[in-house]
């Protein structure tokens, strides 16, 4: 998600997709898988019993049946958001040139998005059974920033413990993907230089993972076509919009919906 301008191709655009590009692939499918995770599952059909309509007939049996399906269909095309975002948080991690400040910067966004997320995709202000996913790339982050440092001091066993801990300390925590994002995004990075094997590894993990995660597999498509370009990006959008939609899908639950249906 960080690039140096080291790696920023000059003298004429490269083929294929610039990082900039796969952001915003995973911005939009990310916006429209939380479309349902949100608005619909926590709003109308009342997946917690704390929807603001929660026991008035707001919507009828046919309203929430056809959210069930649209329901699925947004959840299934979202799955290709966090295995973009996995692949960028590498490509920061290999080329930023200040990685104390994007660790500092995850961990800012982590607090920040929390609110908003408890709001967006639990109806409730609090809710520490479930975490942001700002908390699984945070810890991706310095799983792999650990593992590097010990690694160049030739201190595998602790270098690999560092990479464990990481992905245990996110399923202690409850993070968004748990242990399970955090070991994909390691395995991004330690096959950092094998594209191929990086491509078969985090296909198979994704399918392995079962249920409708195993669509994130199409994530790799776009991926492969990755030019090694930064491309042109506003700084800082993807951390400031992330808290900023899950507000705007609160505040479309609580004073758009009950005008609009």
């Amino acid at each position: 998600m960080e690039r140096s301008t080291a790696s920023v191709v000059t003298g004429g655009a490269r083929w294929g997709l610039s990082g900039s590009a796969l952001k915003w692939i995973a911005i939009i499918t990310m916006f429209i898988d939380h479309i349902g995770a949100s608005l619909l599952e926590v709003y109308i059909i009342d997946y917690y019993g704390n929807s603001p309509y929660h026991g008035f007939r707001r919507f009828s049996r046919e309203q929430i049946m056809a959210c069930y399906d649209i329901d699925a269909i947004l959840r299934c095309i979202g799955r290709i958001a966090f295995p973009i975002f996995c692949f960028l948080l590498v490509e920061g991690f290999v080329h930023t040139r200040n990685v104390k400040k994007y660790a500092l910067r995850l961990g800012l966004f982590c607090v920040l998005s929390e609110l908003p997320f408890n709001l967006a995709f639990k109806g409730k202000l609090f809710a520490p059974e479930y975490q942001n996913v700002f908390f699984t790339l945070l810890l991706g982050l310095l799983g792999i920033w650990a593992f590097s440092w010990l690694k160049e001091r030739r201190q595998w066993i602790l270098g690999i413990l560092s990479l464990i801990l990481a992905a245990v300390g996110a399923e202690f925590l409850h993070t968004d993907y748990g242990a399970f994002g955090v070991a994909f995004i390691e395995l991004m990075y330690l096959l950092h230089n094998k594209k191929a094997l990086r491509t078969a590894v985090g296909v198979l993990m994704l399918l392995l993972y079962g249920g409708v995660e195993r669509l994130g597999a199409i994530a790799f498509i776009p991926i492969s076509f990755y030019n090694g370009t930064r491309g042109k990006q506003p700084k800082y959008f993807f951390y400031i919009f992330y808290p900023l939609h899950l507000l705007l899908m609160v505040a479309v639950a609580w004073w758009v919906l009950p005008v609009a249906l």
